[in-house]
């Protein structure tokens, strides 16, 4: 009985998923498919509820959070390949607000021997990747990595000047809204930053279409990393 109520609450969240993008869909109304002005024209934001990310007794429903970000990468034309939503690393941080502050992942690459890695990282529109940084651990050096954003925009945020304005919107969630570090870098589609240190705290924010965010690094090790907020659970 229990599992028969996860199966119906995953294809309600699918469902009501796949409706807003319906909806979504139809009132973008701007230009033909193959308009050559389609540049131009606006598309409507994609919105998801934070209820559709919990089950009724409140845990986190990871399928349902998978159903979100192939709905977004969808929505932007990322190409969803065989074996991506079974690869697919999600989490809330334990901090029940998904749709504010989480992350996707999915791992290409991740070699100790080399001391390389490659992954896709995804966000929704919105949401906040928490602050974090990378120490040493027993199998080498903290790690380096910088960010290529594929589709959407990335607002990433490190060390360095406080930008006055910034465009994230941090959830009350994260350390009652605040952060440690905040010099804002823009990054849309095409471009790149880098950390600007190996151990420097950093954070990003999904634009209003959400964010593929392909990361080229050195080795990660799970063991290296830490939070700003002691409240989070990772991994």
């Amino acid at each position: 009985m229990e599992k028969a109520k996860r199966v119906k609450n995953i294809h309600t969240v699918t469902m009501l998923v796949m409706l807003t993008l319906s909806l979504v869909t139809l009132t973008q109304g701007c230009c033909p498919k193959n308009c050559p002005l389609k540049a131009s024209c606006s598309k409507q934001n994609i919105v998801f509820d934070n209820s559709y990310f919990y089950n009724a007794n409140g845990t986190f429903n990871a399928e349902a959070a998978k159903d979100a970000y192939i709905a977004m990468m969808k929505y932007n034309g990322y190409p969803v390949f065989d074996g991506l939503r079974e690869g697919l690393w999600v989490s809330d941080y334990g901090l029940g607000q998904f749709a504010k502050l989480g992350l996707g992942a999915y791992t290409f690459l991740n070699d100790e021997n080399g001391w390389y890695m490659g992954q896709d990282l995804y966000l929704l529109p919105n949401q906040m990747l928490p602050e974090h940084y990378h120490l040493d651990t027993d199998k080498g050096s903290a790690k380096m990595e910088g960010w290529h954003v594929r589709h959407g925009t990335s607002y990433v945020y490190g060390e360095g000047t406080p930008t006055k304005k910034i465009k994230a919107v941090i959830p009350k969630c994260h350390m009652n809204g605040t952060v440690s570090v905040s010099h804002e870098v823009i990054l849309n589609e095409g471009q790149a930053t880098t950390l600007n240190r190996a151990t420097a705290r950093h954070w990003q924010f999904g634009g209003p279409e959400g964010a593929v965010i392909s990361e080229y690094a050195t080795y990660h090790d799970n063991d290296g990393v830490r939070h700003s907020d002691p409240k989070i659970v990772f991994p």
